[in-house]
């Protein structure tokens, strides 16, 4: 028996000192950064954008891995399951903690993750097309009311944040209007803008240019304080609902198990990459606001978020589709 705990305890000093020296040597050899979404999008776009600069400042090169399906499950499924060593990272966006809420999965998104940090987030813009009657969110409310049932909010999927704002904007505002959801974001936008469905709460990153162009029209904004770059688009909280606010928002999250100095260096290398001028100036075209948050932070953050949108969906009667 003494032999035995002699052995365990070795094992454990070699164990502990075989992670030290690897969370001084990382990394040293590439990571494979995971977007589970498809190329193109809001997060693939962000995430090139950091994985470049991260890549410069780690030393080593940062591969942009898109395993997108079932709502970001797919590959967040695969990091969750990847070795836990910062060579497999996960760059996940807001759904993160709506499909622990909605659907059933091949992981648990509090225990098989250790949050890294939350990189950037943005708000979203109610818009309708520029021919619409509404001029303002009153405008919309008031008819909403008077005609229960009638108008539409489109989305890119249930349980989307698009789809999560127009319930909790339901429920605040005490409205009866339909959900119309899309099989994604683009289509969704054309056909506000072509009158077929009478508003969305579009990410910033793919409504400014509609709106600058004057093909759609903003009505409000679901972020705390006015976009800088809509300053005349009221928020959704000064317009007669204090306390309403969603962003989306993109992060980090390493698998399980990774050493605290592993991700304590990923963080603040990232926390560097995104207070850089010129990250920031791309991020800021896509509507984006940095963040750079601690784990402890970001994880106190999606366990906040998954218990909002658990208490809607409960409240709503919400489901995935």
């Amino acid at each position: 028996m003494k032999r035995f705990s002699i052995r365990v305890l070795g094992a454990l000093v070699l164990s502990a000192v075989s992670m030290a020296t690897a969370a001084q040597t990382y990394p040293d050899k590439p990571i494979r950064l995971v977007v589970p979404y498809a190329a193109g999008g809001g997060a693939d776009n962000a995430a090139r954008v950091i994985a470049e600069s991260l890549g410069e400042e780690l030393g080593q090169q940062v591969i942009v891995d898109n395993r997108g399906g079932a709502s970001g499950s797919i590959g967040a499924a695969l990091v969750a399951h990847a070795r836990a060593d910062g060579y497999t990272v996960l760059y996940d966006a807001s759904t993160f903690a709506v499909n622990p809420v909605l659907r059933k999965l091949p992981y648990d998104a509090l225990k098989d993750f250790v949050p890294v940090t939350q990189a950037v987030s943005a708000p979203n813009v109610m818009v309708i097309a520029t021919n619409s009657p509404y001029l303002t969110l009153q405008s919309f409310l008031d008819d909403a009311r008077k005609q229960p049932g009638k108008l539409t909010f489109a989305s890119y999927g249930a349980g989307s944040p698009a789809h999560l704002i127009g319930e909790l904007l339901k429920r605040e505002a005490k409205l009866d209007i339909i959900h119309v959801p899309y099989k994604g974001g683009a289509p969704a936008l054309i056909d506000v803008m072509g009158g077929q469905v009478n508003t969305y709460f579009a990410n910033a990153a793919s409504s400014l240019g509609y709106i600058k162009d004057g093909k759609l029209r903003a009505l409000a904004v679901t972020s705390a304080k006015r976009m800088a770059d809509l300053p005349n688009v009221p928020t959704i909280a000064e317009s007669g609902f204090p306390g309403f606010e969603v962003l989306e928002w993109n992060g980090f999250l390493a698998p399980k198990g990774t050493p605290g100095a592993v991700v304590d260096k990923l963080q603040q290398s990232i926390r560097k990459v995104l207070v850089r001028d010129d990250v920031r100036q791309q991020l800021t075209k896509f509507g984006l606001t940095t963040i750079g948050s601690s784990p402890a932070e970001f994880s106190a953050f999606i366990e906040s978020e998954i218990a909002r949108w658990t208490e809607l969906a409960k409240s709503n009667d919400i489901k995935a589709e």
